[in-house]
């Protein structure tokens, strides 16, 4: 559980440092003399409409998806790998002459086996876990995207500039 706390933590930290491209708010100049009050109502019923068109609000606190489940690797990969190994040696070994130092040379290759897979587990979890992040923030820019466009749209039809 704290594990997701905290890498809904670092998606939340991720989102609200988009870069400035995508995280921009419109520049909005009223062409037609409108009034700061009647700009502020105007804004706010186009904050409204964009956000009902879209499903997207700028206001609320990004939130992400659950992460991909991490796959804890077993602490006793090299163990397990050098008594496998020590087993498969010490038959090795006897067949060659000498159980003992087939049963060494069998427990350090099963060991260290064991050793790359568990890291080839942590590396694979690595990247899919920097895979989730990428997504999450690409999914918040293209919804901060759609939800400007309609914001945009909305005032240029009241007769502002928006850029």
């Amino acid at each position: 559980m704290k594990k997701l706390k905290l890498a809904l933590a670092c998606i939340v930290v991720g989102l609200l440092t988009v870069p400035p491209v995508f995280a921009q708010d419109p520049i909005i100049y009223p062409n037609q003399g409108q009034s700061p009050e009647q700009q502020e109502k105007d804004k706010f019923e186009c904050y409204t409409w964009a956000r009902d068109q879209t499903g997207f609000d700028p206001m609320q606190t990004p939130t992400a998806t659950t992460p991909p489940p991490t796959q804890q690797a077993p602490q006793s990969n090299a163990v397990r790998g050098a008594a496998g190994g020590a087993l498969a040696g010490v038959a090795i070994g006897a067949i060659a002459g000498d159980a003992g130092k087939g049963a060494a040379i069998g427990a350090a290759s099963g060991a260290l086996i064991g050793g790359m897979r568990r890291h080839d587990q942590q590396r694979q979890q690595q990247q899919a876990q920097q895979q989730w992040e990428q997504e999450q923030a690409a999914n918040y820019a293209n919804r901060r995207n759609n939800y400007n466009r309609a914001y945009g749209a909305c005032l240029e039809g009241r007769g502002y500039t928006v850029k």
